[in-house]
């Protein structure tokens, strides 16, 4: 495929960031930390000639409307986000889960130049793999992820608020399980109740735990 050119939408977050946090247009934001890394990965994801969009404040590469990976920075390291990673042939065991919970998705990261320069082939094989696996056309297995019970205080909380029910029924299934993974990784009910006051807001707003 050929090259395709910069997506003026997304230049922004190569200066700025995503603005999902605070440290958005400072000195302190992750993507000020691996500027020539981020680059070097942009300009290897253009020429593979995948369509570079802006998706959840971030540039993500695409074939035929596809999501194929997203590219991020993060406190420790940059790093290519393949949506569907799980199938890729990986010998050396380069990728690795972006979370406990993660299911399809893997990351290859990347802490400095240096690592960028060794893993290089690496990663435009990968780049490779995930554009061939959209352009097939064939059906890709999804991952039954694990039931997670709801948190008594999630329960109680929607009981009491037939709004906050509605807004939290409405959600996408990736969104609800963002909540109920964020309420049920703590431990004591006054940390989950505490939790749950703060993901109203999102919850109202129609957002996931990780988009507020």
């Amino acid at each position: 495929m050929a090259a395709t050119r910069p997506n003026p939408a997304v230049a922004p977050y190569f200066d700025i960031g995503c603005g999902r946090c605070k440290l958005v247009a400072t000195p302190a934001c992750k993507v000020k930390r691996f500027p020539e890394e981020l680059q070097e990965l942009r300009q290897m994801l253009l020429e593979s000639g995948m369509t570079e969009e802006l998706k959840w404040s971030m540039p993500c590469y695409t074939v035929n409307g596809k999501n194929v990976l997203i590219l991020g920075a993060f406190k420790e390291y940059c790093s290519l986000n393949f949506f569907n990673g799980h199938l890729l042939n990986d010998p050396k065991n380069l990728l690795v889960k972006a979370g406990e919970h993660s299911q399809a998705g893997r990351q290859l990261r990347f802490r400095n130049q240096q690592e960028l320069e060794l893993l290089r082939a690496d990663a435009l094989d990968f780049i490779r793999q995930a554009m061939e696996t959209e352009l097939s056309g064939k059906p890709v297995p999804k991952i039954q992820a694990p039931a997670i019970s709801w948190p008594e205080e999630l329960e109680d909380a929607l009981n009491g608020n037939p709004a906050l029910d509605r807004a939290f029924r409405a959600l996408t299934p990736g969104r609800q399980r963002s909540y109920l993974l964020h309420l049920s990784s703590a431990k004591q009910a006054s940390t989950r109740k505490a939790r749950m006051e703060r993901c109203i807001p999102g919850i109202m707003a129609g957002k996931g735990f990780n988009e507020f």
